[in-house]
């Protein structure tokens, strides 16, 4: 038998769903919050599951899951949850499945709170996103969504703070990749792109098959994210998106694309001559204007360009409004790693604590 965790009186139980990097990350993260009233009941990856219904040690989490993991059942997960003695009942989300993040309406309905870095609920169809709001209005859930953008930054909940405060955005523009950043904070025409996109994936600053970066897809989910946030009801076709995956390469496997790569050098060698002779370098932006207009692509900007400053992996987020108008409220920082990214959806489920006390406190 297991030793349950210290503290029966928590009044939050939680579930946590994905132990890669971040997830292995946050079960470190709430070791400590355990004194603050979370409590671990249960750890999921995509094979296996391992629960207590009277709370789990999070320094043997991953260690039990291995040992004694049961065969991954929802339902039995989340029926451990509901016998935890606990005021909050909390799903957290630390994968990046779609199918995981279909299932987000249907624990918001049933009452769970739901913890999300995971992108596709709130960042894929409109349907999809009112789906996610209707469902925690009706089951008095909480959707804490401070991950999916930016990671630890204050991204969402600055825009959030704004617009209840009565201001609204003009334009938004930035750079919402921390792969993408890092890569055209790099390219200056010294290295080839396709050895930059080797020495990234080998940094693990991409993904293992790093065209789901190129693609642009990730940074439209966030701007779509972002852009609803400020009140623009978009859906996913109004972005445009610049894939700077060759037609060639897009559908071939992840070795072919690998051994292929250097394809991308001359198309990119091209568009970084043509920005140097105007005394521009290239960054991947996210653009949105105050007519709803939003693309996200590989852009000149002038070296005076907040993003052109822009070093490693960091993010960078521009916000006009009509209370910033004259100089846009900036807020760059890390948007991408395990350890802010977990910092991010710790924050969202202490923010439950206040939500306890006055319902409301937690945003949709």
């Amino acid at each position: 038998m297991n030793a349950p965790v210290e503290n029966f009186s928590s009044r939050i139980g939680v579930v946590l769903l994905g132990t890669g990097a971040v997830g292995n990350v946050l079960l470190q993260q709430l070791g400590p919050a355990s004194r603050a009233g979370i409590a671990l009941v249960g750890v999921a990856n995509s094979r296996k599951q391992y629960a207590q219904s009277e709370g789990l040690s999070t320094a043997a989490a991953r260690v039990r899951l291995e040992s004694n993991g049961e065969p991954r059942d929802d339902a039995a997960l989340l029926a451990a949850l509901e016998e935890f003695d606990c005021d909050r009942r909390a799903i957290i989300d630390a994968t990046a499945s779609t199918q995981v993040a279909a299932k987000h309406v249907e624990w918001l309905r049933a009452g769970f709170d739901v913890i999300t870095a995971n992108k596709p609920a709130i960042g894929g169809t409109l349907a999809s996103w009112r789906a996610v709001q209707d469902a925690a209005r009706a089951g008095d859930s909480a959707y804490g969504d401070s991950a999916t953008v930016g990671a630890g930054l204050p991204v969402l909940s600055t825009l959030r703070r704004l617009r209840g405060a009565g201001d609204r955005l003009i334009a938004l523009e930035g750079v919402f990749s921390g792969s993408l950043s890092w890569l055209f904070n790099h390219y200056d025409g010294a290295r080839p792109f396709h050895a930059l996109l080797a020495e990234a994936r080998a940094w693990g600053y991409t993904e293992p098959d790093p065209r789901a970066d190129l693609t642009g897809a990730d940074v439209a989910r966030k701007l779509l994210i972002l852009a609803r946030a400020a009140g623009f009801a978009l859906d996913e076709h109004e972005v445009e998106i610049e894939n700077l995956v060759l037609p060639q390469l897009r559908k071939v496997d992840a070795d072919a694309f690998h051994a292929r790569a250097h394809e991308l050098d001359e198309t990119l060698a091209v568009r970084l001559a043509s920005a140097r002779e105007k005394g521009k370098v290239l960054r991947y932006l996210a653009r949105l204007d105050a007519h709803g207009e939003a693309s996200v692509g590989l852009c000149e900007v002038d070296a005076a360009h907040p993003a052109a400053r822009l070093s490693g992996c960091d993010n960078l987020f521009a916000l006009t409004t009509a209370r910033y108008r004259t100089q846009p409220l900036v807020i760059q920082g890390a948007g991408a790693g395990p350890e802010v990214t977990a910092q991010a959806l710790l924050a969202d489920v202490l923010a439950l604590r206040e939500r306890i006390a006055a319902p409301l406190a937690l945003a949709v």
